[in-house]
């Protein structure tokens, strides 16, 4: 291999590897974006499942014992 040739299979492994970089970059960014999405989401559910849970609380001490 002459020193051109080398240079030019280096240049093409460089650019592969920038795309390769930049495709990696890519869905790491796609899948934090879904993460924070989930841990909003799973927020709001444990809030709303402490809503209900203590709604249920309230209700079950209004009601009257099973024998009347």
């Amino acid at each position: 291999m002459n020193a051109e040739q080398r240079i030019t299979d280096l240049e093409s492994r460089l650019a592969f590897q920038d795309d390769t970089i930049q495709t990696l970059n890519d869905v790491l960014v796609t899948q934090q974006r879904e993460l924070d999405r989930l841990q909003l989401q799973l927020a709001a559910l444990a809030r709303r499942q402490e809503e209900i849970g203590g709604q249920l609380d309230a209700v079950e001490d209004e009601l009257p014992p099973p024998h009347y």
